[in-house]
């Protein structure tokens, strides 16, 4: 017996004060990741790194019936306009620590120690899984191509994530 596939609507959020859809090259490689491993991209933007503009539109997407899966992208270092961990963590129903971890093991193996200045980190909230990543594209790559993509994939066994998000109907 072959599962069916299942292709999941997906957001793209990248958090910045000075991105623009044109210079946004980190959301356009979750966009052009997600696209072709047969998802669909039902929402873009871009955020200010502000905890209560990022927490309102992460808010507003897990409210949202039409969505499955965040991919967010910007705000995860040590500075202080880096508001991504503060704004969203608390929305979690649940983290996945796994996620931060794996992803600096990979990204060690890239970049070496300066990967401890990552905070990406990952968790579901009313059934939307929210994978958090670096601002950087080779970071987004190693996140989509190393962990993500097998994570939203309902074919990748022996588990994944996507018997855990909410059922979307359309």
């Amino acid at each position: 017996m072959v599962d069916e596939v299942v292709s999941l609507q997906i957001a793209v959020v990248t958090v910045s004060d000075t991105r623009t859809e044109e210079t946004d090259r980190s959301g356009a490689v979750l966009v052009q990741r997600l696209s072709a491993a047969g998802h669909v991209l039902c929402h873009k933007s871009i955020v200010k790194d502000d905890v209560y503009q990022l927490r309102a539109e992460v808010s507003r997407l897990i409210a949202d019936p039409g969505v499955q899966a965040i991919l967010m992208t910007g705000g995860t270092g040590f500075t202080p306009r880096d508001n991504t961990q503060a704004a969203i963590q608390p929305l979690f129903d649940v983290a996945i620590e796994g996620f931060g971890e794996l992803f600096r093991q990979l990204s060690y193996a890239e970049i070496g120690t300066s990967t401890i200045q990552s905070r990406a980190f990952a968790g579901i909230a009313n059934d939307v899984i929210i994978f958090c990543l670096p601002g950087s594209p080779g970071a987004c790559v190693t996140g989509w191509d190393s962990v993500i993509a097998e994570q939203l994939d309902s074919s990748h066994k022996p588990c994944n994530f996507v018997d855990k998000l909410k059922v979307v109907d359309f």
